[in-house]
Order: structure tokens, then sequence, then C-alpha cells
């Protein structure tokens, strides 16, 4: 176009030389030219205007079909979302159930044991009305009793006067007949009198300890039946060794292992003696220490369980079940304390009494000893209205030093007593431990109930053995006791030695003397011999007179 524009100017400068025709040519060139370009233009515009189109329709495409791949998507994504949240709605719905489940058990529970407590309120209100009532019948027989005595004063001042006129005339007549001074005479009344009001003392003491003892017999037997009715547990009788049954006698040899390296390295790691003889089909794990047996026998029941014993694996073992041992100890003291129903003891008290559950005591285990020790004290302190969860904690830990005797120096007693002690327990329930044994004096009426309930515990039979030897030997001191006083013929412990009959010289020892020795024997036998129960002192005086007729 700028060439064609510069060929017009050149024909406008020079039209006068150039011909017609060639500018007539030029024009139509000019023209031709000119609507050539302009059919490109519009030719270029419809064919980029079609390719527009078509580029445009490919997109819309593109785009229609990314926008349903986008719609498909979130449709996905929101179904996905649906289903997760349904899910999770699911989820707490199921954990709101348990909780609403748990929630429910434990308000059972509660009200279980909201009845059990009103049923407990109700028997003691029962029982208050039963005391009362027997309160009341005992305060119109004082009082009954009362105006007796106030009748027989009377009629003793009365007997006195008459008494004091004729003592008068006995003396005058004594004087007379014997011719005794007054003074002689009065001090030979007098030592006669005493005579008789000691025989009649001892008369009238024999008869009111009777009848006191008789009350106080048959009400504490009421306690205890009752006691003993609610609380009935059973026994079961171990020894210092643990036996270990083996698949065969093959066993043995792994056990002993070359050389005798296994059975020194289970010896090393356990602490126990292992007996391996020529028993069949088991081994003998021997030692004092209960929680060390428990540990061997547990190991090597593992190990012969899995057949491979050597030194690294009997370590190992050794140790895992060590780590296991100490769980369930602190869940076997857990178990016994909620057994009982009493909360807030020391953790390591609650260790050592989860390691009774692995001690005997005369074939009896303490663990079980000692839960039931708690529960009888905790009836009978109920029955009584003290404190029951005093009688039942001090009961509980009693023999708490049976845990650590076999480490330590000193008696079960004392050492109890020192751990409750360093572990901050309440005075009460230290001195209900030292006392337990007679060791110390008691200080509450609980600290009494948990000394009766070790014996009932300890002394009903089957509950514990006795070696021969010891039940001998306890015998002949108990019969020695009683021939240590005098006027003591023979003495005979019979009925297992839980009686001592004691014969007294007629001649020496009267019936008022024969009470008192009684109650001496007894207070001997108390303070001298140990003994399970209770032992009931027996003398008899008798005289006999014998004739033969010929």
């Amino acid at each position: 176009m700028r060439g064609l524009g510069k060929s017009f100017l050149f024909l406008a400068d020079n039209s006068s030389s150039t011909p017609t025709w060639a500018i007539v040519l030029i024009v139509v060139f000019a023209v031709l030219i000119v609507a050539g370009a302009v059919l490109g233009y519009f030719f270029g515009y419809f064919r980029l205007k079609n390719k527009f189109e078509k580029e445009y329709g490919e997109l819309k495409t593109l785009q229609d079909r990314m926008v349903a791949e986008a719609t498909a998507e979130g449709k996905k994504i929101k179904k996905e979302a649906l289903l997760e949240a349904k899910e999770q709605e699911l989820k707490a719905r199921n954990e709101f159930e348990k909780e609403t489940k748990e929630k429910r058990a434990e308000l059972s529970k509660l009200e279980q044991r909201l009845n059990q407590r009103e049923d407990t309120l109700g028997k003691k209100e029962d029982s208050l009305s039963k005391r009362e009532d027997n309160l009341n019948k005992k305060n119109e027989s004082v009082e009954a009793q009362r105006r007796d005595l106030a009748a027989k004063e009377a009629k003793v001042k009365e007997t006195q006067e008459i008494l004091s006129h004729q003592h008068e005339l006995m003396l005058e007549e004594i004087e007379k007949v014997s011719k005794l001074t007054q003074e002689e005479a009065r001090k030979l009344l007098t030592e006669e009198i005493l005579d008789e009001t000691r025989r009649d003392v001892a008369v009238q003491v024999r008869n009111i300890e009777q009848q006191a003892k008789d009350d106080a017999e048959a009400e504490a037997k009421k306690i205890i039946a009752l006691a003993i009715q609610r609380c009935a547990g059973d026994q079961a009788s171990e020894m210092t060794v643990s036996v270990i049954p083996i698949p065969s006698d093959d066993m043995k040899a792994r056990i002993i292992g070359r050389e005798g390296r296994n059975i020194r390295a289970i010896e090393n790691a356990t602490g126990v003696e292992l007996i391996v003889d020529d028993t069949p089909e088991v081994v003998v794990a021997s030692g004092f220490d209960p929680v060390r047996r428990e540990i061997a026998r547990l190991s090597l029941e593992k190990l012969i369980s899995d057949g491979r014993i050597h030194p690294a694996r009997i370590e190992e073992t050794v140790e895992k079940v060590k780590k296991e041992l100490d769980v369930e100890i602190k869940q076997a003291g857990e178990n016994a304390m909620f057994e009982v129903g009493i909360y807030g003891i020391h953790p390591e008290l609650i260790k050592l009494l989860g390691r009774l559950k692995y001690r005997t005591s005369y074939g009896q285990n303490v663990y079980k000893h000692s839960i039931e020790v708690a529960k009888l004290a905790g009836l009978m302190a109920q029955e009584l209205g003290v404190d029951v969860n005093l009688a039942k904690r001090a009961g509980l830990l009693h023999d708490i030093g049976k845990a650590i005797d076999f480490e330590h120096e000193g008696t079960h007693v004392q050492l109890g007593a020192d751990v409750a002690r360093k572990y901050r327990e309440n005075k009460f329930v230290v001195n209900a431990i030292a006392s337990h044994h007679g060791d110390e004096e008691p200080l509450t009426i609980e600290a009494e109930l948990v000394a009766a309930a070790d014996s009932i515990s300890g002394g009903r039979p089957g509950a514990r053995r006795d070696t021969g030897a010891n039940y001998v030997t306890r015998l002949e001191k108990l019969e020695s006791i009683a021939m240590e006083f005098a006027g003591v013929e023979r003495s005979y412990a019979i009925q297992a030695g839980r009686e001592v009959r004691v014969i007294v010289k007629p001649e020496v020892i009267d019936d008022a003397q024969a009470l008192f020795l009684a109650k001496d024997i007894a207070k001997k036998i108390e303070s001298e011999l140990e003994y399970p129960g209770q032992i009931k002192v027996n003398v008899i005086r008798e005289a006999r007179v014998v004739e033969i007729a010929k």
C-alpha cells in the first residue's frame, strides 16, 4: 500500500508525460490491490473467526467437562464427608452409650451400696431399739434391786442392833465361862469372824464371777458366732517348699545342664535351692522366702513349657517373671483392701500386704488369714457399736510384719508395728498391731477385737497345724507351770492342750484358796506360754475317806 501511494504521487507529479492507458491500468491495478486487500482482510477475519469459534467450542466443551468432573468430584467429596460425619456420629453415639452404661453401672453400684447401708442402718436401729428395751428392763430391775437393797439395809440395821446386843451378852457370858478378859475374847471372836467372813467373801466372789462369766460368755459367744457365721473363709496349707511337676524324667538332665550350669544359673537368679532327686517327674524348690520360691516355680514352669533352657534364657525368664509377680503382688494387696472395704493405705504397705499371699504360718495362708481377721473384727465392732473402719484396718495389717520377718531381725509384731509407724499409720492401728499377741497393752476396744479375731481365725479346727515336737513341748510346759504352785499334787494337760486339770491337796488348799489358785495359774500361763485359742484351768479339790467293813 505504501508503494501504491508512492506510485500515485509519482503519477500526479508526472501526469503530463504519462499515457492515459497507463494511468487507467495503474488505477485498475490499485483498485484490484485494494479489493484484494479488503477480500484478504475479510477472508482472514472469517477464518480467524471460525478458528476462534472452534477453539471456543473446544474450550466450552472442556469447561463443561471440567464442571461435570468438578460436580462429580464435589458430590463424591460430599458423600465421603457425609459418610465420615455419620461414622463420627455413630462413634460419638457408641461412646455416649458406653459412658451412659458405665454411669448406669456406677449408679447401680452406688444404689446397691446405699441399699446395703440402709439395711445396715436398719439393723443398727433394730439393735439399738433392742438395747434400749434391754436397758429399760435393766433399769427397772436395778430399781427393784435398789428397793430390795433398801429393805435389806433396814433389816441389816435391825440385825446389827440385835447382834450388837447379843454380842455384849456373849462377851459377858464368855468372860464368866472362859474366865477371859474382854480384850482376849474380842480378839478370839474377831479371828473367828474374819475366817467366816473370808469364806463368805470367797463364796460371794466366786458366785459373782461365775455369774459374770456366764453372762459375758453367752454374749461373747453370740457375737463371735454371728461374726463367724457371716465370715467363712477357706484355708490353704502350704510349706516352705514348692513342688514343680515336669513332663518326664529326661527333663531333669536339661534342668541341670552341662556340668550343672543351668541349675546354678536358676539358683543364682532366684535365690532358692533346687532339689533334683529320684522322685519321679517332680523338681522341688526350697527356700524360706516365699516370693523367691514363687519366682523360681513360675520361671521353671515357663522354661519347661518353652523347652529352651540355657543361662541367658534363664536370666531373661526370671526377670520377666519378677516384673509380672510385682504386678500381681500389688494387685493382690489392692484386692484385699477392696474386699475388706478400706481405703487410703500407703502403696508400700499395699505391696507388703500382697506379699502375704505367698506367706504361710503353721500351714495357714497369712493373706487369707489377714482378710478373715479384718472381717471378723469389723463384724464384732459393728455388733458392739465401735469404730468398724479402725477394726478392719488394724485387722488387715496386724500380721504385716510377716512379709519381712525373714529379711530383718525381730518378731513379726515388732516389725509390723515399726513398718506401720514408718508409713504414718494411725497410732491406734500401730497399737493394735503391737498388742495382738500381748506384747503391749491395748489402748482401744478395737485392739482387743483384733486380738480376739486373730485367735478365732487361727484357733478354729483345721486352720493351722503344729509340729509334734512343739505340741509335746507345749503340753509339758503347761503341766510344769501348774506344778510350780504350792498345794498342787498332780496336773494333767488334756484335750490337745486346751485344758489343764490341777488336782490339789485338800488338807492344804480349801475351797476359797482353790478359786485364787485357778486365777494365779491362768495368769502365769498367759504370761509364759504361747498357744492358739484359749486354755481352761480346772482346779479339782477332793477329799476321800475310805474304810473297810470286815
